[in-house]
């Protein structure tokens, strides 16, 4: 059985599906790696506009396969290191691809789970959908998902829910910034599939620069530099291809080149 079922419910839109349901789709080694050569396959293509993750079964993400993490704990430090270094650099891939994401939440995400949903740029989750960092009460800690987890839903819900692991439902994830939108279970694909058609009327240059833009600013000082810089930036777009194209077509009232 493939852990990572591929398909493209709409031109343009890469969906991939965590199809681990037996073990609540869990991450090991091969789904990270599969998840891994997706996303960089779908970075770099260019009839791909949008992806959408979601999850088989009635769990999205269980988090970090027990067993796997157990064999691990148990090999030698480097190679230890080396396994945790493949989820971080899973995470950092996602957080930074240069298409935008959608992640469909359906059921429970624990632990590694969460940073999935953290990392994407959309986040919708089904009603039933529950979420805990659980770590703690493994004897671990969210390391690698942190950064992701504190930027969705700040540094002082963090502190909270890593400590006490306790379970919130879809509605405390919306009001904490974790979701985007909650939804019936029945709406969850066609609602995912809603957001991905609105994410392709964007340029695909004017979103991948949108993207990079919006993971660095929140830490660049203010002051002339930053503002030169983001002066630099705006003018270098609206002299290419793209923006030419989509100002044109803005000012005749017709769709730009790059819409479906």
């Amino acid at each position: 059985m493939d852990v990572l079922i591929e398909s493209e419910p709409l031109p343009g839109i890469a969906q991939l599906v965590l199809n681990r349901p037996q073990s609540r789709n869990a991450l090991d080694p091969q789904l990270i790696a599969r998840l891994r050569d997706r996303l960089a396959y779908h970075g770099q293509r260019d009839a791909t506009r949008v992806v959408v993750l979601r999850a088989a079964g009635e769990a999205f993400c269980a988090g970090v396969d027990l067993r796997s993490m157990q064999e691990q704990g148990q090999r030698e430090l480097t190679d230890n290191v080396s396994d945790a270094r493949t989820l971080a650099a899973l995470l950092s891939e996602l957080r930074h691809l240069p298409k935008p994401t959608v992640v469909a939440v359906q059921g429970p995400a624990f632990g590694a789970g969460i940073g999935l949903v953290a990392a994407c740029d959309v986040a919708i989750g089904a009603e039933e959908a529950k979420f805990c960092l659980s770590e703690v009460r493994l004897g671990i800690i969210p390391a690698v998902i942190s950064p992701y987890v504190i930027e969705a839903i700040g540094i002082r819900h963090a502190r909270r829910y890593a400590l006490t692991a306790e379970m919130m439902g879809a509605e405390r994830a919306r009001n904490l910034g974790l979701l985007h939108e909650v939804v019936p279970t029945a709406a969850l694909g066609g609602e995912a599939l809603r957001f991905a058609m609105d994410l392709i009327q964007g340029g695909p240059q004017a979103l991948a620069e949108c993207k990079s833009l919006l993971a660095t600013i929140v830490t660049e000082a203010a002051g002339e530099d930053r503002d030169a810089r983001l002066a630099g930036l705006l003018a270098r777009l609206r002299a290419g291809a793209e923006a030419q194209a989509g100002l044109t077509a803005m000012r005749s009232r017709q769709s730009p080149p790059w819409t479906p």
